[in-house]
Formats: structure tokens, sequence, C-alpha cells
């Protein structure tokens, strides 16, 4: 469960979690900035092998390459799904310089149906040391993100108390 106050609490334990700057929202639209309210479960596990083994998780895990990008062009019909580069729409790279997509937790939100500008690219991924805020996703430290798949994670309900 994450709340507002920004900690995620998942068997027994509780962890610090960067949220998107707008905090936790009812109602999201793309590029708004907030993370959605719900529960998310967690489709599958994405992570760079040039930089760690995969992690261990209860759903499906896979590497990304170099040309694996993520469509947030709420205009096209790839909009908030994975996609190869290069890539005619707007997109967001899953190539990361830096290690907040190094661990990607793909988390299910606007997936089922896809629906045109209500959010894409909602990830589980690593925070930044300062655990400054997403653009609407959610991010533990490497170590809190590794153990919190290793223990089963499947889904996460995020909401404001």
């Amino acid at each position: 469960m994450v709340r507002g106050d920004g900690f995620l609490t998942f068997a027994g334990q509780q962890y610090r979690v960067a949220l998107g700057e707008r905090g936790i929202v009812a109602c999201k639209g793309e590029g708004d900035c907030g993370t959605p309210s719900g529960v998310l479960p967690l489709r599958r596990v994405l992570y760079r092998a040039d930089r760690q083994a995969p992690p261990a998780s209860a759903v499906p895990i896979e590497p990304i390459a170099p040309d694996d990008g993520w469509c947030d062009d709420p205009g096209h019909a790839d909009y908030n799904r994975m996609i190869r580069l290069p890539h005619a729409a707007h997109h967001e790279k899953l190539w990361h310089p830096d290690q907040v997509y190094d661990v990607i937790g793909v988390l299910g939100w606007n997936d089922a149906p896809v629906k045109r500008g209500q959010g894409s690219a909602i990830f589980l991924h690593v925070a930044r040391d300062d655990f400054q805020p997403t653009a609407g996703c959610l991010a533990l430290s490497r170590t809190d993100l590794i153990a919190v798949l290793a223990h089963g994670l499947t889904a996460i309900e995020v909401r404001n108390d």
C-alpha cells in the first residue's frame, strides 16, 4: 500500500517511495505529473542485464535493450505500450544513462483497455538518490525495489489516507 506520505507498506515493512510531483491523483491524465490512485497490478519486470542480474520476481522478467522505449503519445496507436526505437511518435527511452530504469516494474495502469490521454508509462522503478518526485511513477531505492520484488510483490494499492 502506498499513501500520500511517501511510504510503501509491504510484507510487514515500510519503504520510502518517491511519487509524482502532484502526489496521488484520483483522475490521471497524460503528462499531469500525478501518481494514479487505485490497485495497480505488477504486469512484468524489465531490467538492464548489462548492470545487474535478473531480479527475483513473481511476475515475468525480461531484459531491456538500447532500442527499447515506451510510447506516451495519446494520438498514436502504440500509446502506453513498449516500442522499439526509432519510433515516429513521442516516446520515452527505457535505456537511461542513470540508474532509474535499471529495474522497471511495469504497473497495470490504463492498459486494459488503453484509453487515450489517461496516462502512460506508470512504472515502479529505482529512485534518484535524493528521492526527487517522478513524472507519475513510484520509485524506491534499488535495495528496497529488489527486496519487494523478491518478496513476491504482484500489485500495489495507491491511496491517500
